[in-house]
């Protein structure tokens, strides 16, 4: 009889979880990869915490299901937790370090799966101290003031020139701290969201896991069918005798 494959999913909770693992070999190959041995009604199954980081989650499971298919098992394993299919680092791109540092979280934000591996993300671009939008932010002010700086000891003959671009690079300064107000909350408002959407995910799979009770609701009693077919069947019984013996009617006697 064939052995089902062991499979490895990324579910709606965020968590990253192993299901067939059913003897003790392909459990250990698992724990040694990393994920955490669950025993429950539900049976033995692995798991790794929905805090687990993004890539960390990719090369777990992808550790894991190497080993297993060292050892002869059929893993199923999708391509968004496979290290080998996800997407090509992004280029250095030269000296600008920062640039190519915005590429990274950008695409930590597209391969987001849920809201907790989004909001994690995008927590680089709005921290309110290191994220990214803050540091830019900052740079646009340092270069306006520079200008300025500059302006009174070495650019005389461009005074108007510099006081405009220092002007400029001041108002863009203001308008990314007005796109900072604006996304005020929003980390915290994708960290309900999730929650709210682990909690219905949860609800409906215990609603799915609860024993219909509606069935049995509306059955009817053995007992209670059989009274209704024995009063049935006397009130047929009358009826028949009263077709075949219909009453005589009394004449005056003679």
């Amino acid at each position: 009889m064939p052995v089902p494959p062991i499979t490895i999913t990324h579910e709606f909770s965020g968590s990253v979880v192993a299901k067939g693992a059913n003897d003790d070999l392909s459990a250990r190959l698992l724990k040694h990869a990393g994920f955490q041995q669950i025993d429950d009604w539900h049976g033995r199954r692995h798991r790794l915490p929905t805090t687990t980081p993004v890539a960390d989650k990719v090369a777990i499971a992808t550790h894991a299901a190497e080993m297993l298919r060292a050892a002869h098992y059929d893993i199923d394993l999708p391509p968004s937790l496979e290290a080998a299919r996800m997407s090509p680092p992004v280029p250095v791109l030269g000296p600008y370090a920062a640039g190519a540092e915005l590429l990274r979280i950008t695409d930590r934000i597209r391969e987001a799966e849920n809201c907790d591996d989004l909001q994690r993300a995008v927590d680089h671009l709005l921290h309110p101290e290191h994220g990214a939008l803050e540091r830019v932010r900052e740079a646009l002010e340092v270069a306006g003031e520079q200008i300025e700086a500059l302006e009174g000891e070495q650019i005389h003959d461009l005074d108007n020139e510099a006081a405009d671009l220092a002007y400029r690079f001041d108002y863009a300064s203001e308008y990314v701290r007005g796109a900072q107000s604006e996304l005020v909350n929003s980390e915290a408002k994708l960290r309900r969201i999730g929650t709210a959407s682990r909690d219905q995910a949860e609800a409906r799979t215990r609603s799915s896991e609860l024993p219909d009770h509606r069935g049995a609701a509306l059955a009817t009693s053995p007992a209670a069918t059989k009274a209704r077919v024995s009063s049935a069947s006397d009130s047929e019984t009358a009826q028949s005798n009263a077709a075949v013996h219909p009453p005589r009617a009394s004449g005056p006697r003679r």
